[in-house]
């Protein structure tokens, strides 16, 4: 799921962890893995967000799915596996203009 700076930002208040922006040079080759989607580095990994329906609103929503979890304690190296949900739902704000 790519997002929009608006839904970055809402993703980044609901979770700790730091979006990687399209210029990074790593974000063509795990495009060419994972495809087109808006990446998260978090302590555990590599994440991205799926959409799906957050129980008890209509609001939209996606599920941040773990694609790669760090192989250091130094958080330089990721090693990708098979996505797996964590089970949190992050919930987008309407914006009303």
């Amino acid at each position: 799921m790519k997002l929009n700076s608006t839904q970055v930002e809402q993703t980044l208040s609901q979770m700790d962890a730091h979006v990687l922006p399209d210029t990074h040079p790593a974000v063509t080759q795990l495009t060419s893995l994972f495809g087109d989607h808006t990446f998260f580095l978090d302590q555990s990994g590599l994440k991205v967000l799926e959409p799906a329906e957050a129980p008890g609103t209509a609001a939209p929503s996606g599920e941040v799915l773990s694609l790669a979890d760090w192989t250091d304690a130094t958080l330089t190296s990721l090693t990708p596996h098979e996505p797996e949900a964590t089970g949190t739902i992050v919930v987008f704000d309407e914006i009303r203009h």
